[in-house]
């Protein structure tokens, strides 16, 4: 348990992660006349700092705060400043004890001895660890602290000054042998061990971890949190960057400081060296989304072989269809969502589809498959929380080729996977007013790659449109039929359940309709799962991010976590992700299986368990009414219309069992489109009338 030691005024040592209190506690609101400017380490800093208040001014009226943004604002001003005897009883007592002493020289400049005040302390705080930035510091209390104390030398920025020895940090990590004269160890922040780009990509390992355990130190990581930017090597992944400095590497660090234990705890302790042995495909079934788009654009073919690399158990394809009627695999139906489309020669005017969507496009059926794979028209990787400017995979955010459907099945049969997910949307739409019987037009496709004629290789055929489930049922189908849930729902009605049970095997859940969502907060579990399972569905969840603004609060930012929430909460049946190493190395782990010997880490969160201790102050998030619960009404749908008719120029057919007009656009007694390009025709006609 780590402490920032500060001095106040009357010279009591406190736990604040800053000597500048302004970023880290209400100070400003309790005393707002007595902010100041002080030289601390060479800078010019502002604010309002601990040696200038006492013990009984921060007690009686300062309060703390989270010093980082994305962190929630209901846990601020709740907790007093803690002094660092007091801190003593707040940890378990069998807990080492760790005193970072952060500013000696300023706290000399200003009458108060931070060496002093550690000796006076020294029977009622155990001191296992004293680290400091200040080498000169360690140097002077080497020779009177107690044997069992580690003297840890803790280097900052390698440009700034450690002014006790009048060098740099850099400088100074080039010559362990003198510190190891003083010290037992050294912390530094991550960079030094792997430097970062300027685009924020690793750079090759230094030897600072050799050459420390070489020059008989020990070496401890910092600037661990899981709700910071880490570099894209990791796909937002906190335990994956520990892995990197404990296992992955060639190399491990003797320590890591995090303000998340439980992430650092997890990779310790049931992540690192991991078998690597060949992948299973037990449940619950790893299944990507929109192949490994967390990493690569959506539905490419890098993104599916990435997908199958990282472990996935079963890779999918939501199914598109061109003008010219091939069926490929794109997320979205709208170009606009997925690629450069507006900045190339095919952009026709947006057209407006209520069927589809309510804000105009420009749809893969307004494009032959020569124009989408074309080396003009680019993916673009998809960013679901760029409203946070979190963004993926930068240097590969345009690359990749998009793939027809008989090019991903080829690679299903190919790899080793267990299956494939076909997910068909707009079916009736398609039907009526493109004239493609998209059903039977992947059934083909299927029949066409060989999956008729084997059984190694399961095809789930996924889709939110009950009429699809049921023609395909009704057809007798092999393929295991799975129903997407509305996303908004916390409950299914019986009527509904035996509606679903007539046409699907499984169903698709969304991750967040296992539970309400208060700001963030989890407030209650649903209902949902357990009666899905009940009634003898198999479910699948969508979609697990690793990005901690995609996270709930109660998981701490921290992917795995969640994983490990849902597998031991629900028994779920599949995982779809973008993220597919993720959940993969999750299923490898070495605790779960360790019955009531799992560590205390690995246990399932407590559904509430934050909200419960806001509670408890009053401050917790607004209580949310219960979500709808799904009835009959939503799911039952009328039969898919019959494929219109289509004249085919030239006598030819498409690919795919479907047919196409010129051009790509839906006939216009079929489907009335409202689109820029209209009007000018009207325009054009018009004047040809008054001519």
């Amino acid at each position: 348990m780590w402490c920032d030691v500060q001095l106040t005024k009357d010279g009591v040592g406190v736990c604040l992660r800053d000597i500048n209190m302004n970023n880290c506690t209400t100070v400003g609101q309790a005393y707002p006349a007595r902010k100041r400017t002080y030289v601390i380490d060479g800078m010019h800093k502002t604010g309002w700092f601990v040696s200038d208040f006492t013990i009984a001014e921060l007690q009686s009226a300062v309060y703390l705060t989270q010093a980082i943004w994305s962190r929630s604002e209901r846990f601020d001003a709740i907790y007093p400043i803690v002094s660092v005897t007091d801190f003593q009883y707040l940890v378990n007592m069998s807990s080492p004890v760790w005193l970072n002493v952060q500013h000696p020289i300023f706290y000399k400049q200003h009458g108060l001895d931070m060496s002093r005040y550690i000796f006076s302390i020294r029977k009622l705080v155990s001191m296992d660890y004293i680290s400091s930035p200040e080498l000169g510091f360690l140097k002077n209390i080497s020779a009177r602290v107690g044997r069992k104390t580690k003297l840890v030398y803790s280097f900052l920025d390698k440009n700034l000054l450690d002014h006790s020895m009048n060098q740099t940090y850099g400088l100074l990590s080039t010559n362990l042998t003198f510190i190891k004269s003083i010290a037992s160890g050294i912390m530094v922040p991550k960079d030094y061990i792997w430097p970062v780009t300027s685009d924020n990509y690793l750079r090759p390992s230094t030897s600072i971890v050799t050459d420390a355990h070489k020059a008989g130190l020990e070496i401890y990581a910092s600037d661990f949190a899981n709700d910071r930017i880490i570099p894209y090597n990791y796909s937002y992944d906190p335990l994956a960057e520990y892995l990197n400095f404990i296992s992955d590497g060639g190399f491990s660090v003797d320590g890591v400081l995090s303000d998340y234990p439980i992430t650092a705890s997890e990779a310790i302790g049931c992540f690192a060296n991991l078998n690597s042995s060949k992948t299973d495909h037990a449940e619950p079934l790893v299944i990507s989304h929109n192949g490994a788009s967390g990493d690569y654009p959506d539905c490419t073919d890098l993104a599916y072989h990435s997908a199958i690399d990282d472990g996935a158990d079963v890779i999918d394809c939501p199914v598109q269809v061109t003008s010219d009627g091939v069926l490929m695999c794109m997320s979205s139906i709208n170009l606009l969502d997925t690629t450069n489309v507006q900045r190339t020669p095919f952009a026709t005017p947006p057209s407006l589809v209520p069927e589809i969507q309510s804000t105009p496009g420009i749809f893969t059926f307004n494009l032959t498959w020569a124009n989408i794979s074309s080396s003009a028209l680019k993916p673009r990787i998809s960013s679901p929380v760029s409203d946070y400017y979190l963004v993926r995979n930068p240097r590969y955010a345009n690359q990749g080729n998009f793939l027809k459907l008989s090019d991903f099945l080829a690679i299903v049969m190919e790899r080793d996977l267990s299956g494939a997910m076909i997910i068909i949307e707009n079916a009736a739409y398609i039907a009526k007013s493109l004239g493609i019987d998209i059903v039977d037009s992947v059934t083909t496709a299927l029949s066409a790659a060989g999956f008729d004629n084997q059984t190694a290789k399961e095809v789930l055929i996924q889709s939110k449109d009950s009429a699809v489930l049921v023609k395909l049922k009704q057809q007798k189908t092999k393929c295991k039929l799975v129903y997407t849930l509305p996303s908004d729902i916390g409950d299914a009605s019986n009527s509904s359940l035996k509606d679903i049970k007539k046409f699907a095997h499984a169903v698709v859940v969304d991750r967040i309709s296992v539970f309400a969502l208060s700001y963030n907060f989890i407030i209650r579990q649903n209902r949902l799962v357990h009666d899905l399972q009940s009634a003898g569905l198999a479910v699948y969840a969508q979609v697990f991010r690793n990005e901690f603004v995609a996270v709930p609060f109660d998981f701490f930012g921290d992917a795995t976590v969640q994983i490990n929430y849902y597998v031991q909460s629900f028994n779920l049946s599949g995982i779809i992700t973008d993220f597919p190493k993720t959940v993969r190395r999750y299923k490898k782990n070495t605790c779960t299986v360790l019955g009531k010997d799992m560590p205390n880490y690995m246990l399932p969160v407590v559904t509430g368990a934050l909200d419960q201790k806001l509670q408890t102050f009053q401050t917790q998030p607004p209580s949310v009414a219960p979500m709808p619960i799904l009835n009959s009404s939503s799911v039952e749908e009328p039969p898919l219309p019959p494929a219109a008719p289509r004249n085919v120029p030239g006598g030819g057919g498409p690919s795919g069992g479907a047919t196409a007009t010129p051009g790509g656009a839906p006939p216009s007694d079929a489907h009335h489109t409202a689109t820029v390009s209209t009007g000018m025709l009207l325009v054009v006609v018009s004047a040809a009338l008054l001519i």
